[in-house]
């Protein structure tokens, strides 16, 4: 993991260390960073395919303003992982084109 460990002027502090999962591989990151930070840490560039020209695309704003980092986490598309903080556990994985919403997730009622 590639990761800035002291800087000269800033001061910083990492969370818990925890596993991930990425296009089913294990990987780690610091919990509470965000899931853009752990990825490029750990060499993946490449966080989703775009929809018609089949593009590449990847860390780009850091802010959430674009769509450049949109993945699938725990199963739901279109994902911004620039401001998304990781967790223990998170599936995440590489989105090729719009993304599919799973069919079965439950609706909560108004009552």
């Amino acid at each position: 993991m590639q990761l800035i460990k002291s800087h000269p002027i800033l001061e910083f502090s990492h969370g818990k260390l925890v596993k991930f999962f990425f296009d089913g591989q294990d990987m780690e990151g610091f919990e509470g960073e965000p899931i853009a930070m752990a990825l490029h840490a750990n060499g993946v560039h490449i966080y989703r395919i775009t929809p018609e020209m089949k593009r590449p695309r990847g860390f780009f704003c850091a802010i959430g303003k674009c769509s450049s980092c949109f993945m699938v986490v725990d199963g739901v598309p279109n994902v911004r992982t620039c401001v998304t903080p990781l967790k223990k556990g998170m599936k995440v994985e590489t989105q090729t084109g719009k993304g599919l919403v799973p069919l079965n997730v439950e609706v909560g009622t108004n009552e």
